[in-house]
């Protein structure tokens, strides 16, 4: 191995999940959905886009891919196929006046319709690296139990599930050969704008500690949890919420890895002086250094830089790198370009490759 090969893999990078999906892609779900092609047809069409997301992140550089996402509605809503559901739930509203509206669940028992090893089954046969998987937190679907309750299914049964269920999850991604599992928990922040006195947050921060501590201290290395204040159609839900009244309850979640939305904070030094005093020593950060919602490709030399900065607050063994959040997690998304978001991965492998290097790893 070249010395550069060794800085390079001396601190971690890694996506975070989402990659615009094809148009092709776009095409054959509706198509789908209204019965002009069928299973077999859509799978297809999927799996192509699975493929070329796979291999256009290795030719990047990425030394950890995921599927991009291309088989998921969304990041949310992929366990939800087949149970007793109404569209009118809670509503999450975004900065430029757009909302996106999550179902409501009207009758139980709640179980996963679809399972996240399935699509890292299907990503695994397409990459020559290691594939980590995204999947829900528990507290994000919590959201989808009625504040009025369910007749004959109490919110206390409905959570027992909803454990079972995401524990479930996370193994069988472990269990598939996943070099990480990561837990999307964009409604972290969210949270203490619907209430801020912080109670929600220990809500959902207890929560996903239920499940959490299913796993044992040397699985939960390989659990990880990402934060940020949303990104859908190049707008935000909760940037507008302090960081620092975040972090002390985030770092309470018993996981071994954080992914940290950071590169679009105005003030990221205030952040990762919290982050250095709140954060547990067995605790992996991983900074975001790369903007998905800022239309201009980062430049390597700037990504460095924003290392740089974080090394100064994080010990280069418990550092790595990665995107603030998924660049498409809704698939109807398409404020960004798959070529943009190829693009921002290469910078972001390069500049952390160079960070690197500049610290001596």
């Amino acid at each position: 191995m070249t010395q550069p090969e060794r800085n390079q893999l001396s601190i971690p990078t890694e996506p975070i999940g989402s990659i615009p999906r094809p148009k092709n892609v776009l095409d054959a779900i509706a198509e789908h959905t209204a019965g002009t092609l069928d299973d077999a047809g859509l799978a297809t069409v999927i799996d192509d886009a699975v493929a070329d997301t796979i291999q256009q992140l290795q030719a990047a550089g990425s030394p950890v891919v995921t599927d991009g996402e291309q088989a998921k509605p969304s990041f949310v809503s992929y366990p939800l196929q087949g149970l007793s559901l109404a569209p009118d739930g809670a509503v999450i509203p975004f900065a430029d006046g757009h909302t996106r509206t999550l179902p409501r669940l009207t009758a139980g028992p709640f179980r996963y319709g679809a399972n996240a090893a399935t699509y890292l089954a299907a990503a695994r046969k397409h990459a020559s690296v290691p594939v980590k998987q995204a999947v829900i937190a528990a507290s994000a679907l919590s959201l989808i139990y009625p504040s009025a309750g369910i007749d004959g299914y109490s919110q206390s049964q409905f959570l027992d599930d909803l454990v079972d269920g995401a524990e479930a999850d996370i193994r069988s991604s472990l269990d598939g050969g996943a070099d990480s599992v990561q837990l999307d928990f964009t409604e972290g922040r969210l949270s203490l704008k619907l209430d801020p006195s912080g109670g929600l947050l220990d809500t959902f921060v207890d929560l996903n500690n239920r499940v959490l501590d299913r796993f044992t201290a040397e699985e939960r290395t390989r659990i990880g949890v990402h934060t940020c204040p949303g990104g859908d159609q190049d707008s935000v839900h909760s940037l507008d919420v302090d960081y620092v009244d975040l972090l002390p309850k985030l770092f309470r979640l018993n996981a071994g890895r954080f992914y940290l939305q950071l590169a679009s904070e105005t003030d990221p030094e205030r952040v990762l002086s919290a982050v250095s005093e709140h954060s547990r020593a067995d605790q992996r950060i991983f900074v975001g250094v790369i903007d998905p919602i800022d239309p201009r490709v980062e430049t390597p030399e700037e990504v460095r830089d924003r290392v740089l900065t974080a090394a100064r607050y994080i010990p280069l063994e418990r550092l790595g790198t990665c995107d603030d959040c998924g660049f498409s997690p809704f698939a109807d998304d398409v404020s960004t370009s798959r070529e943009v978001a190829f693009a921002k991965v290469a910078a972001r492998v390069r500049g952390t490759a160079l960070a690197a290097s500049a610290l001596g790893a």
